[in-house]
């Protein structure tokens, strides 16, 4: 059988002509001279680099299609009618809503064990920022502020090839800032290869007074740096200027020549590939300390296992405070489709080497960060999930493009009640934001009836979707008899297939408690 499905997806706006095709090519099972050309061979005929990419850009997120041999599905939350951890056994007292699932990095509150990373200089990203952002601040956990946001901020100023300011970046800072409240959550910015060269975290801690700052190796959704595309020629011509990896060359005069006749309708800015080390990180994470950073965290990817390690030393010899660890499957704005589907490590496989590893550095007596596991999660199980297959090393789980989702729908459900077009899905919830969006009864306890008004219905989408989560996962915890996040064990998972059992170690449902129940049935 075929994991894969090459060659046509709803993600590049790609079909076959046949209903039959073969599993491993992706190709009609006869291709016909004289066809039309429907797939991604086709389109790439015409349209080629184009249709690396999902589309429409700047509209989108995409994530893997690939149905890897084990993820998350195969894993199953044990429950459990006797006893209860961190409340007394009491059922009057272990109720759900008497779940804790409060946690903190360092002195940083967090109202859930989860926050948002990576949201850098894509356009959904830039355009969505608001509702994430407030609706983050206010419900109390972390946003994460990726990469090359100040070098693609066309109002950026630079002196000696250093910002000295960004107005996008300032933006993002405030909009989150302006909403957080009770000290709960926080901010991290991001940088690569270009934002160390420009200086991006320098210039947020001295000029913003940002105290979170991450060093960023990769990511899961592909193996080269970040990229994003540019409708205009004018916009690829300043940001070659600013040292940026532009595809096709904006500065020859043939291209030039064909943007200007409407026959390249965008191009591409890359980032360089970072190369990691053992020392250079040691270095810049002394570097950033020096100038004021409060808290570090370090961004790895879906890369093989050794490289996993050498984030793990590094985290541990730096004393840093977040180790993040994204798996493939997870998703972006704007990634090679094929890539995004057929390169790294997964989720699942990489959180248990994660795991293994961390246990190993702690066995020897070294010092293991708080850890976050990234890759694909959208919904209360995943979050225990994470947490329970990492534990006790991982405390946070990692999300991008759920979060996003919230934040386009709410504004969108927003815009069309506004109009007065509501479409019939809501409707008969009510005619107002405030009948359709139910987080407006908690909002207005917090911000009482007037000042409510003032929140985004993006927000308002974040804010619903984390509220969700947070309701959702206290009651696969109550089930579990597990009422403070720091009970969560490995032990709280089952394997449903062997295969899932020996990728992460977690036992096969039918060898579960086999000497427990032994004892209990014959002694």
């Amino acid at each position: 059988m075929s994991f894969s499905r090459p060659n046509f997806s709803e993600a590049t706006n790609t079909r076959l002509r046949l209903k039959d095709y073969s599993p491993f090519s992706g190709m009609c099972v006869t291709c016909l001279d004289g066809c039309l050309g429907y797939c991604e061979i086709a389109k790439s005929a015409i349209r080629g680099r184009e249709f690396i990419y999902p589309q429409p850009y700047g509209k989108i997120t995409s994530g893997s299609q690939k149905d890897y041999p084990v993820d998350f599905s195969h894993l199953n939350i044990n429950g459990t009618c006797v006893g209860a951890f961190g409340v007394e056994p009491d059922p009057d007292k272990a109720t759900f809503p008497a779940v804790n699932i409060e946690t903190k990095i360092g002195d940083i509150k967090l109202r859930g064990p989860w926050f948002t990373t990576g949201l850098g200089s894509t356009f959904i990203a830039r355009d969505n920022w608001e509702g994430v952002a407030i609706g983050s601040a206010i419900f109390g956990t972390m946003v994460g502020i990726g990469e090359n946001v100040c070098g693609v901020d066309p109002q950026a100023e630079f002196k000696n090839g250093k910002i000295i300011r960004s107005p996008e970046m300032e933006r993002r800072v405030r909009l989150f800032r302006d909403w957080q409240r009770d000290g709960y959550g926080g901010i991290i910015v991001q940088e690569n290869v270009e934002d160390n060269r420009l200086g991006t975290l320098e210039y947020v801690i001295e000029k913003l007074g940002v105290q979170f700052v991450e060093i960023k190796w990769g990511q899961g959704a592909k193996d080269i740096g970040g990229e994003i595309k540019i409708p205009s020629l004018e916009k690829a011509k300043q940001l070659k200027d600013r040292g940026y990896i532009v595809h096709p060359d904006p500065d020859d005069p043939i291209i030039q020549d064909i943007a200007k006749k409407g026959g390249i309708k965008e191009f591409e800015r890359h980032s360089r590939l970072g190369m990691a080390s053992l020392e250079g990180f040691l270095k810049r994470v002394e570097e950033l300390r020096k100038i004021g950073a409060k808290y570090i965290s370090l961004k790895t990817g879906a890369y093989r296992p050794r490289d996993l390690a050498l984030a793990l030393r590094a985290a541990s010899e730096g004393r840093i405070d977040l180790l993040i660890v994204d798996g493939a499957g997870g998703g972006t704005g704007m990634s090679p489709w094929r890539m995004m589907n057929e390169w790294g490590i997964p989720t699942v496989y990489l959180e248990a080497l994660t795991y293994k590893y961390a246990k190993l550095l702690a066995e020897k007596g070294k010092y293991v960060p708080n850890i976050a596991i990234a890759g694909g999660f959208t919904m209360e199980d995943h979050i225990f999930k994470g947490l329970a297959l990492g534990a006790p090393y991982v405390k946070l789980v990692a999300m991008g493009r759920a979060t996003l989702t919230a934040a386009m729908v709410g504004k969108t459900i927003g815009e069309l009640v506004k109009s007065g077009k509501i479409p019939a899905e809501y409707k008969n919830y009510g005619e107002d934001i405030e009948e359709i969006f139910t987080a407006v009864a908690e909002i207005k306890k917090i911000y009482g009836n007037e000042e409510w008004k003032k929140i985004p219905p993006s927000a308002l989408g974040v804010y619903g979707y984390f509220d969700r989560l947070a309701v959702g996962l206290k009651q696969f915890m109550a089930g579990a008899r597990k009422f403070k996040l720091e009970y969560i064990s490995r032990d709280d998972l089952v394997s449903l297939t062997e295969e899932a059992a020996k990728v992460t170690g977690i036992p096969y449902v039918m060898d579960l408690d086999h000497e427990e129940s032994m004892k209990i049935l014959f002694e």
